[in-house]
């Protein structure tokens, strides 16, 4: 049956949205990466100092993760054919979530395909509507979806605010269900830390289950980057650890540490892991061997020279008067406030030759847009310097700076 002469198409309204988009000059065109994820980088056949990249430690590159990557496919073909619990699980599947384990020093660990499944899956998996979630304001999209998922009641604390998250707490407390703390370890658009030894004080005090998404801090916080929970030495305290395979790691995927009994859960009862064919042995190689690099004297060089890049490049921005915020990580935003003004922003220092993305509504709240740079350990001095004069130079003529 056709529709009507003269019908309105019935997805026409999403074209007016992106009308609106554009008139309000929030619309964005992706940016397309020509070649390899380095420091100076070629998007949109332009060549540009990046410091929109998540690849904190430039093993996207490593040639030890290059090398592993080829050596899989030779013996274990390109992909694995199948979900874990059918006939997906192969020996190196396997073997990374022991290598993972021990790693994060915890009982066991499970893969998924992203951070953001191995977030909401985890929570959606183990709660439900009879259940309480108390979360930081600013957690990631993964962890506010996974409450959504799971239906169990969501209580929201003013961000790292310990004060507020004990009244929710002291309120709760009596209630019937399981209850989850939960936040960030490093925040993804602020760069800051949570006050992770409070937190746990709070969740023993008040018999929460205490989990933390470490995305932003595996690789980069704690003795050879493991995290948060090393880096305040809160072993043992944690009961669910997060991860991510596709930021310091270089590659793709997620994964949760914890004690066994969470981990046998989760093969029985995380949706993704469920249905989702696993990861190709070539990614799976790849993850390996960063983690083997994280370990050993190579590893600790590329996190000092990220942390040595990150405290030259901040108190450099510090310096020319940049509002960072409170950023304590290589996340620094430059916060300008308007929306439209940060997508300007952003536009133009493409233009002269950085990519620093623009944030604005709904990723982080209305009137705290910002740009969001990171800087890499494969940055080199001079990359920094140069941009740091193209961020002047284009902040004082949009009067950002004054």
């Amino acid at each position: 049956m056709t529709a009507p002469v003269g019908a309105r198409p019935p997805l026409q309204y999403l074209h007016e949205e992106l009308d609106k988009l554009k008139e309000m000059k929030l619309y964005q065109k992706l940016r397309i990466l020509q070649g390899e994820q380095l420091p100076v980088a070629t998007f949109d056949g332009q060549r540009v100092i990046n410091l929109s990249s998540n690849n904190y430690l430039g093993l996207t590159t490593h040639r030890a993760l290059k090398r592993a990557a080829a050596a899989a496919i030779k013996t274990h073909g390109v992909g694995s054919g199948a979900v874990r619990t059918i006939a997906g699980t192969m020996d190196i599947h396997m073997a990374l979530e022991e290598q993972i384990a021990r790693f994060k020093n915890t009982e066991a660990c499970v893969v998924f395909q992203s951070g953001f499944v191995a977030n909401a899956g985890t929570v959606q998996a183990i709660f439900g509507e009879n259940d309480i979630i108390i979360s930081d304001e600013l957690n990631h999209a993964s962890i506010i979806d996974g409450g959504r998922l799971s239906k169990a009641e969501r209580k929201i604390f003013r961000h790292k605010d310990l004060d507020h998250c004990e009244e929710i707490l002291r309120e709760v407390q009596n209630r019937p269900g399981h209850k989850l703390l939960i936040t960030d370890g490093v925040f993804s658009m602020d760069g800051d830390i949570a006050p992770l030894p409070q937190l746990c004080d709070l969740a023993e005090k008040y018999g929460c289950i205490m989990m933390v998404d470490d995305a932003h801090a595996s690789g980069v916080l704690g003795p050879a980057g493991r995290g948060t929970i090393a880096h305040f030495n809160m072993h043992g305290r944690v009961d669910i650890q997060v991860g991510t395979l596709s930021k310091a790691i270089g590659s793709i995927g997620g994964y949760v540490c914890g004690s066994r009994d969470l981990i046998e859960f989760l093969y029985h009862r995380a949706r993704p892991f469920l249905f989702s064919t696993s990861h190709p042995p070539s990614v799976t190689a790849t993850c390996q061997a960063a983690f083997a690099l994280l370990d050993s004297p190579d590893g600790e060089k590329l996190i000092k020279k990220l942390w040595a890049n990150t405290k030259f490049f901040k108190k450099r921005l510090k310096k020319l008067g940049f509002n960072t915020g409170m950023s304590e990580t290589p996340i620094t935003p430059l916060i300008v406030g308007d929306a439209a003004l940060a997508h300007q922003f952003s536009r133009e220092l493409f233009q002269e030759g950085v990519f620093a993305q623009g944030i604005g509504y709904p990723t982080v709240a209305q009137g705290k847009a910002r740009i969001r740079t990171i800087v890499s350990a494969t940055h080199k001095r001079k990359d920094l310097e140069q941009a740091l004069a193209i961020l002047e130079r284009v902040a004082r003529r949009l009067g950002i700076l004054q």
